[in-house]
Parts: structure tokens; sequence; C-alpha cells
């Protein structure tokens, strides 16, 4: 493997096509303000590198990412490209993943509106994040101690595992399909509406009219607080072991619930069994 240390590149597609090199201490940064870095390479290494020009890793296959920062002019900086692994890293710019396979991702902050579209498996893990729109249209996510600020999140996602994450985000998990979140806090407007064989187990949910339209909804000894208008229209099994605000016409399937202070059934499709310990 070819070491390039502490030099600075600026120049358009400067390590082009590049195969087995580990930059080490370098900065792609300067008044070219050339693109593409490291476009169609492959087996890179990257280790405490500061990023701040356009695209650096298109179509790369085989990267490792460690220590190092790419600022909010390193926008879309990671597009088309499989086999990565990022640590210890900041991740500023726009849209900064999209169309990738097989991440890893660990210990990094993420401040990237527009982050992870189309991604197909990855991993996520000890990670803060800021973003709009995160992650829409990706399967196969795993997420673990991953902390979540943004609006519009996890929408069209499918076949994923989130634990013990925490998510302060509306409209997530819209159209959401074969997903399960488990010991994790999600406060949020409008929570997963649309989506179908969504699971919360042990979760806390904030926020008004979570879990509408939805079709194979479980919920498994969750806490709901400030959750009113809950599961409207939805198909659900659901075991809340708090008080839930109100509850309105849920189409199928049976709610137990510690207490409920409004129970709204004005529809004449809404079939839903409703079993509370105490209404308040």
């Amino acid at each position: 493997m070819k070491t390039i240390t502490g030099q600075t590149f600026d120049e358009e597609r400067a390590l082009y096509a590049s195969r087995d090199v580990e930059a080490i201490n370098c900065h792609f940064d300067g008044p070219a303000d050339g693109e593409s870095a490291f476009k169609e390479s492959a087996d890179i290494v990257i280790r405490d590198c500061f990023f701040n020009l356009r695209y650096p890793f298109w179509h790369n296959r085989g990267l490792r990412i460690s220590g190092s920062e790419m600022t909010e002019s390193c926008r879309a900086a990671l597009w088309y490209t499989e086999d990565v692994v990022i640590t210890d890293t900041k991740i500023f710019g726009i849209k900064a993943l999209r169309e990738c396979e097989h991440v890893n991702i660990q210990n990094c902050d993420i401040i990237s509106p527009e982050f992870g579209w189309s991604v197909r498996g990855i991993d996520m893990k000890d990670t803060n994040v800021q973003s709009e729109y995160f992650m829409m249209r990706s399967d196969h996510l795993k997420f673990d101690h991953v902390k979540l600020e943004g609006k519009y999140s996890f929408q069209y996602i499918s076949d994923s595992v989130f634990t013990n994450c925490e998510f302060n985000t509306k409209d997530a998990f819209w159209h959401a399909k074969n997903v399960t979140v488990r010991d994790s806090v999600v406060n949020g407007e409008y929570l997963a509406w649309y989506c179908e064989n969504v699971t919360f187990e042990n979760c806390t949910i904030i926020g008004t009219q979570p879990l509408c339209y939805c079709k194979d909804l479980k919920l498994i000894n969750c806490r709901m607080e400030d959750c009113d208008l809950s599961f409207e229209k939805s198909e659900l099994q659901a075991t809340i072991v708090s008080h839930v605000v109100s509850i309105k016409n849920p189409r199928s399937g049976c709610i137990n619930a510690e207490s409920v202070g409004e129970i709204i059934m004005d529809d004449p499709e809404a079939e839903g069994k409703i079993f509370v310990k105490k209404t308040s």
C-alpha cells in the first residue's frame, strides 16, 4: 500500500482511480477548488485528514476513514460507494451518503441534511446526528445508541432494527416497513403514519397524533407521553404501560393501556378493542 503523508491537494480528481493508497494527515482544500479527489478508487485508507472540497468518494470500493473531518463545503461526500467503515469522524456536508452499500459508522458526529438516501445495509453506533429527511428510502439499517435531531426521518425505510436510540424527529418512519425499535425514545409529532409491520418494544413515544393509518403495528410494554388522537385507522396490538391522552378510531386489533383520558369511537369502521385499568 502506498502511503501519502502531510500533503495538500486542491486540483480536480487529485487521486482519481487510486488503488491501495493510505492518506495520513492530508488536506483536500485550496484555491483550485477541485472536485472528486478519490473518484473511482478502491482499497483506500484515510487517517486524520481534512476535506473541504466536493464529492471526494464517489464510486469507491473498500474505504476506511478514521479521525477525519468533512466540512460543510464537502457536500455529497460518499455516493455509489460500497464496503465503507467510518470512525471518529465529523461529517458535516449536505447529502453525505447516497446509493451506498455495506457501511459501518461508529463514534461519529454527523450534521448533514438529506443524509443516507437509498442506502442498503448500514450499521451505525454511538453517533450523534442532525439531519432532515435522514435515511430516506434505505433498507437493512442497524442502529445502536444513535441520537438524532431533525425532521422527516426514516421515511420509506424497510427491514431495519434500532436499539437504545434517542430520536427527536417529527414525521418519522412514515411508510416504514418491517422495522423494529427497541429500548428507545422517539419524540416527535405524527409518528409512523402509513407504516406496515412495525414494532416498538420497551420504548417511550412522545408527541401528538402518533401511529395512524398503520397495518400490523405492535407496541410491547411501551410508554406514551402527550399522545393524543393516537392510532386512528390503525390495525394493531398494543400494550401500553402508561397513560394515553386520547385514542381515536383504531380500525382493528387490541389496545391495553394503564389509563386513557378520552376514547373517541365515532367511525363505524373502527372495530379496535380498548382495555384500560382506569379511564380518566
